[in-house]
């Protein structure tokens, strides 16, 4: 452990700088740990607040970190030279060792210059949850914008709340960039199932509304009359207070493989390390180009290694880490490993929308980097499997096409026949 870390600060009071500052205290660092928070609440766990828009029972347990916390305090400015930190209330810190796991922002309307009417709603934390909740409890209708996992979530919440709910999708399919056309429509079954107007290739051109929120109208010139819009359009890297620090910000903090920061000119800033949803940084599944995920999983696992890269800098360790997340939606578990967004081809091994299971893997250049499975959660295991051993070998994007890779694109392992396309 390094003799000179005497001073850590962890800005970001999340998931990410919590489990750093734990594993901080784990590997044996007894020095002065001070942890800030933008919010105003101690961490909690995030995934609630979008699957089933829940905000009670989310505080995450601290086990003791002898800590100080700032809650409610913004980081506005760091010089990295002089390895001080400032507050927005003009407190500053100083630091032997900083970790930065501020996380990302939800992606707010892309014209600043409209006014939205009130009624309309982005998520992201806590705080915004229970104001949308508290809508939704006297409203009839809602548009949510954007059917990602988010804009997914928040729509079959408020449908299982009972209200209208109406999804609109820039692209072909729910999903599409994220698990490709086919496994995208057939999640776009399920929402349709469950009684949510999909609305796909379109988006929401307009607002309307004095007070509140009205209605919207799409780009093909539909009107939906509405009470309630959230804005699911993802997230923003929370790294405007570090502009000007000299560190190399491209959509996000990029890292080495070790998480620590990096200068504009590659090279390594002292003692400044990074993890969760603010990181870009290469992945061997990427073929070593950077990436950036908000997974929960993935904040857990970078900020046990960011940790010990900032004890031990003279030994770091390189985050190989699988990305892994899930979701349910409307009664069925949606659950991936790896990355399938990076795929070029995806193979679709079973597909039975009545029977509520589906089962995909996701290739780039022919190599495995990823499989996504619907209530077949036990079919996962050995991509994961094949997916780990990989990237433990040191080999480059996984070498192996996984236990599904033998079969031919779109047949069923099941039957040995096509799989068949969705009514």
């Amino acid at each position: 452990m390094s003799r000179d870390l005497r001073e850590v600060v962890v800005v970001g009071a999340s998931l990410a700088g919590l489990r750093a500052a734990g594993a901080l205290r784990d590997a044996g660092y007894d020095g002065r740990l001070t942890l800030v928070g933008e919010e105003v609440h101690l961490p909690y766990d995030r995934p609630p607040l979008s699957k089933a828009l829940r905000v009670d029972d989310l505080p995450l347990p601290d086990d003791g970190l002898r800590a100080e916390w700032r809650l409610g305090r913004r980081a506005v400015g760091l010089d990295s030279r002089r390895r001080v930190l400032t507050l927005d209330d003009g407190h500053t810190l100083r630091y032997d060792g900083l970790v930065i796991t501020t996380g990302a922002a939800a992606r707010g309307w892309p014209d600043p210059h409209v006014t939205l009417p009130a009624g309309v709603f982005t998520l992201r934390g806590k705080d915004d949850t229970e104001a949308l909740r508290e809508a939704l409890g006297a409203a009839r209708s809602v548009v949510v914008v954007g059917a990602g996992f988010l804009g997914g979530e928040v729509a079959a919440a408020a449908r299982a709340l009972g209200l209208e709910v109406t999804l609109v999708e820039a692209a072909g399919q729910p999903l599409e960039r994220a698990v490709g056309e086919r496994v995208g429509a057939y999640i776009g079954r399920l929402h349709q199932e469950a009684g949510i107007t999909l609305r796909t290739g379109r988006t929401v051109t307009a607002f309307h509304g004095g007070e509140r929120l009205t209605g919207v109208t799409l780009s093909d010139g539909t009107g939906i009359a509405a009470d309630v819009a959230v804005l699911a359009l993802g997230a923003v890297p929370a790294t405007g207070w570090l502009e000007g620090s000299g560190l190399w910000l491209d959509d996000g903090v990029r890292c080495d493989a070790a998480l620590r920061a990096l200068r504009t000119d590659g090279s390594p800033v002292g003692s400044v390390v990074a993890a969760g949803d603010v990181v870009r940084w290469p992945h061997p599944l990427a073929d070593g180009e950077p990436v950036a995920l908000g997974h929960w999983t993935n904040a857990v696992d970078q900020a046990v290694v960011a940790a010990g890269t900032l004890l031990a800098p003279e030994r770091p360790l390189p985050f190989d880490g699988l990305p892994s997340f899930w979701s349910d939606l409307h009664g069925v578990k949606i659950r991936s490993v790896g990355l399938p967004g990076l795929a070029d081809e995806v193979r679709v091994i079973e597909l039975d929308l009545p029977g509520r299971t589906l089962e995909a893997c996701y290739l780039r250049k022919g190599r495995l980097v990823g499989a996504l499975t619907v209530n077949r959660v036990r079919r996962l295991a050995g991509y994961r499997a094949q997916l780990r051993a990989d990237l433990s070998a040191g080999l480059p994007a996984g070498l192996s096409a996984g236990p599904s890779a033998g079969l031919p694109a779109e047949r069923s392992p099941l039957t040995g026949d096509a799989v068949p396309a969705l009514p």
